[in-house]
């Protein structure tokens, strides 16, 4: 694993923060953390980043153990903060200049990475305007550019599109799904539902320090009751014969349609239709209807996600 986390522990004072999670993240995979505020998550990225200490528990990064090779971790990973990096008095060509060069690029690689860089993240035209002139989400694009100044196979990504704009955050998602392609691992930690389930291949939840649950965004859907297949017909007299047929539906006679519990499989879809076809009932028409993020996280940890910040 490209990162591997076994028992992590980490308390301020009286508060413990975290306590004791295991967390694998496979290469060239995005893993996303949720998590109510104070759950741990940014913790716990600091933590992966060399920049606090644990308590207790081990940590590792492409082999390199977090406190005995710190050296080694800083030079596998890029950390993109919840707040923007940049040094708003020079340009953006200025920025990722002086990062290659505090990345040891030389002045020849800085200038050749900073206009690599400028071309993938479309600031060319903004290069050489000063930071006052940006967009928040051309200062987040930014940021991220200069985070991969030097090429690291692992990047934390710290609330990378708070505060972004819907089509600001959509651009930033497309420039996530391209680095995994091209490789990259990723560990994201996110207030927003939606972008972790459009980008995570695994997610982990946290609260209250403790990891409450972790799988696909399909697998933590399918913990939650309430997925259905929703079934309309064209008379009531279909209506009346369905769900006779299916006396484990609820109906919705205004509507002309009926509800049947699911887990969302195939199967069960299957037998449905064919149990409707046995008894000559025509189907006019169906969806299937499955728990989202937002039921996950309030079943998980009693919130829905307009209930918590980022931590």
């Amino acid at each position: 694993m490209t990162i591997d986390v076994r028992g992590l522990r980490k308390s301020y004072g009286t508060k413990t923060v975290l306590d004791g999670i295991d967390l694998t993240v496979a290469p060239g995979t995005v893993t996303a953390l949720l998590g109510p505020n104070g759950a741990g998550k940014t913790t716990t990225v600091h933590i992966l980043s060399t920049l606090v200490k644990a308590d207790g528990g081990t940590a590792s990064i492409n082999g390199h153990d977090v406190t005995r090779d710190a050296d080694g971790v800083r030079a596998s990973i890029g950390l993109t903060g919840q707040f923007s990096a940049v040094d708003g008095l020079l340009t953006g060509e200025e920025n990722l200049l002086l990062m290659g060069r505090l990345r040891h690029l030389g002045a020849k690689g800085s200038k050749a990475r900073a206009t690599e860089l400028l071309e993938q993240f479309d600031l060319v035209e903004a290069a050489r305007k000063p930071l006052a002139t940006y967009s928040g989400g051309m200062k987040r694009r930014l940021d991220l550019a200069m985070t991969l100044v030097s090429t690291p196979s692992v990047i934390f990504l710290d609330e990378p599109t708070t505060g972004l704009d819907p089509r600001s955050r959509h651009t930033m998602w497309d420039i996530v799904r391209g680095l995994v392609a091209d490789g990259t691992t990723v560990l994201l930690t996110t207030q927003y539902l939606e972008e972790a389930d459009e980008l995570a291949d695994r997610i982990a939840v946290l609260d209250g320090g403790k990891l409450v649950a972790s799988g696909t965004p399909d697998e933590l859907k399918r913990l939650v009751p309430g997925g259905h297949i929703q079934l309309r017909f064209a008379d009531a007299a279909a209506l009346d014969e369905a769900s006779r047929v299916l006396s484990e539906s609820a109906r919705d006679d205004a509507a002309l349609t009926l509800s049947v519990p699911a887990t969302g499989g195939t199967a069960q879809l299957r037998a449905v239709l064919d149990r409707l076809d046995a008894a000559q009932v025509e189907v006019d028409d169906l969806s299937i209807h499955t728990p989202d993020l937002d039921d996950v996280f309030f079943a998980l940890t009693g919130r829905t996600d307009t209930e918590r910040t980022a931590s």
